[in-house]
């Protein structure tokens, strides 16, 4: 069983405390041969929403290089927040800084830089802008 979690400042009376969340609110990685009965045991875990699959048979599986990647970054003890997730060529709007408002498409990523294509339709042009991923949403 893999639970990750980060640490999240939360404000209650007035006061901040630091807590720890699940990194991804409602979810239980598992590594296991499940059977009817451990997936009934499974689904009464407090929080969860659904077992990822297409049946209790069928469990979705989420690759162990994506699971490494994750333990790796936990061990290290650096901060880690949440992000939206994006993929290359979705279109995406710049949230902080002097482009603040732009949107285009994200054309490449790299940790903690992107490259950003802003297009001109009716010129069928485009210009390439380098930026922090971290400073971007999905529109």
């Amino acid at each position: 069983m893999f639970l990750p979690k980060i640490d999240v400042w939360s404000q209650r009376a007035g006061k901040q405390h630091l807590i720890s969340v699940p990194m991804f609110p409602s979810y239980l990685f598992l590594r296991h041969a499940i059977d009817k009965s451990s997936y009934i045991e499974v689904r009464k875990a407090r929080g969860l929403v659904r077992i990822l699959g297409e049946s209790w048979d069928k469990p979705s599986i989420v690759p162990d290089a994506e699971i490494e990647a994750i333990q790796t970054t936990l061990r290290v003890s650096i901060p880690v927040m949440a992000h939206p997730y994006l993929r290359e060529g979705q279109r995406v709007r710049i949230t902080q800084g002097s482009l603040r408002g732009v949107e285009g498409i994200l054309i490449q990523s790299k940790p903690a830089k992107g490259l950003l294509i802003l297009s001109v339709d009716l010129l069928q042009r485009s210009i390439a802008v380098e930026i922090d991923c971290s400073v971007v949403t999905a529109v």
